[in-house]
């Protein structure tokens, strides 16, 4: 039986081969034309030296394997900024700049958003079992009853200007 999560573009070639190369070429090739290291209107020589760099990428396995860990790791965090700040926008959108409204709407949806990553990648599980002691007792809502204390606290004490 086929695993149906197995799609053309998980095949070896475009994760070891292709979609490495054409980052790394995208990349380079970007990054000479933004700084006009090599002068203006050298797409060629800055495509030429792009395409170099991709393969050697190809060519070292270890550094191939680095970006090929890593990419998957930024996409995520790429996602989870983009969603913050969605977020962030749609709660703070209609609230002055020096309020602190929107301050703590941007640290209950970071904490909700945080939370949520922990859930979906399974570590919360594992935090929350290890929260445990020898007799079987979870002290992670004592931690959060302390931390909800502890903000409690600093909100009045600086918010008492009125």
């Amino acid at each position: 039986m086929t695993d149906p999560y197995i799609t053309i573009l998980s095949h070896s070639f475009f994760t070891d081969i292709a979609l490495p190369f054409l980052l790394v070429f995208t990349l380079i090739f970007a990054i000479l034309e933004k700084t006009s290291i090599l002068g203006d209107d050298n797409k060629q020589i800055n495509a030429i030296i792009g395409f170099v760099v991709g393969l050697l990428l190809i060519a070292f396995p270890y550094a191939r394997d680095m970006i090929v860990n890593l990419v998957p790791v930024l996409a995520v965090i790429a996602v989870v900024m983009l969603i913050f700040m969605m977020l962030y926008g749609f709660a703070g959108g209609g609230i002055g700049e020096e309020s602190w409204i929107k301050y703590a709407f941007g640290a209950l949806i970071g904490v909700a958003l945080i939370i949520s990553v922990l859930v979906f990648s399974g570590t919360w599980d594992f935090i929350i079992g290890g929260l445990e002691t020898e007799s079987g007792q979870n002290i992670a809502g004592n931690i959060f009853f302390v931390v909800i204390i502890v903000a409690a606290m600093v909100a009045l004490l600086k918010g008492g200007g009125d």
